[in-house]
């Protein structure tokens, strides 16, 4: 049985997305344009309607918005039907010169990025937009009025916030009021779950989408040995016949139905994969088997 669409906002995707980023930044190397175009189409085929891109994705700081574009070209040149298709993308960190990195919620600066992204998509306006991460510079709830005020202009359709506390989701509720607040983005895996796991259910209860990145674990090599490290996750696998990364995703997904993991990925094959994770059904009993042995 195939999982229902889950809900953004006023939008409706897919339970599984597709993280672009490996396609730029972080990955062995920056995938070629055929690369990049094959990827995303697979997503597409397999039925992903979410893709999530940010700025600062980008083989060196003067490429800024380099996956933003590539995203905007493979969907455009992509021969089904794309009208469904929500893109996400992030504003908050920067990179200068020499690979500085740094944080800035400067409404001058996120306005000025927004721009930019709207540029780089081809858009009128920006499906979901994040603060990428807390500017400790800035009050956390004047940042969330820059982004109000950017949905109230029509140049961002919704609001989401990233590597954010309970404390800041809190806060983002309290200034754009009940159910203003699309999405949180956070990092959640079975290697990373500790201190991401109450702000899953603290969306929950609020009716947020909590969107994992990094779900299998990063780009660091834990993906891949996923089956080797919970070897509950390998054996449950061999049971349905099926990779540990689907099953992984398949036991994000049952933490609830606002949850939307986006793996990322740099070839068809793994997007492949982990999109057939919405056609994956475990048991409870699986499930929970599962949450025993990495929550």
């Amino acid at each position: 049985m195939t999982l229902s669409p889950r809900r953004i906002g006023s939008y409706t995707v897919a339970p599984i997305g597709l993280g672009a980023m490996p396609l730029s930044f972080g990955g062995e190397r920056v995938r070629s344009d055929a690369e990049a175009d094959a990827t995303i189409h697979a997503a597409l085929d397999a039925g992903v309607t979410l893709i999530d891109t940010a700025d600062i994705y980008a083989p060196a700081w003067d490429h800024m918005g380099h996956n933003e574009r590539l995203v905007a070209r493979a969907l455009a040149n992509y021969d089904g039907d794309t009208s469904a298709v929500k893109v996400a993308t992030k504003a908050g960190i920067t990179r200068s010169e020499g690979e500085a990195w740094g944080r800035n919620s400067a409404p001058e600066y996120l306005r000025r990025r927004l721009e930019l992204a709207l540029v780089a998509l081809g858009r009128d306006q920006i499906d979901l937009f994040y603060l990428h991460r807390p500017d400790r510079t800035r009050v956390y709830s004047t940042v969330m009025e820059t982004y109000a005020t950017f949905k109230q202009e029509g140049l961002i359709a919704e609001i989401g916030i990233s590597n954010a506390n309970v404390e800041e989701i809190q806060i983002a509720i309290d200034v754009l009021g009940d159910g203003a607040l699309a999405a949180v983005q956070n990092e959640f895996s079975p290697r990373f779950n500790h201190t991401s796991k109450p702000e899953l259910d603290f969306c929950a209860k609020h009716g947020i989408a909590f969107l994992p990145f990094s779900p299998l674990g990063g780009t660091g090599g834990d993906a891949k040995r996923v089956g080797e490290k919970y070897p509950v996750i390998a054996e449950i696998a061999r049971a349905h016949d099926v990779s540990p990364q689907r099953v992984t995703l398949a036991w994000e997904l049952a933490m609830g139905d606002n949850v939307i993991p986006i793996p990322g990925a740099s070839r068809p094959e793994s997007i492949i994969d982990s999109a057939a994770a919405m056609h994956l059904n475990l048991s409870a009993d699986e499930v929970q088997r599962i949450s025993d042995a990495v929550l």
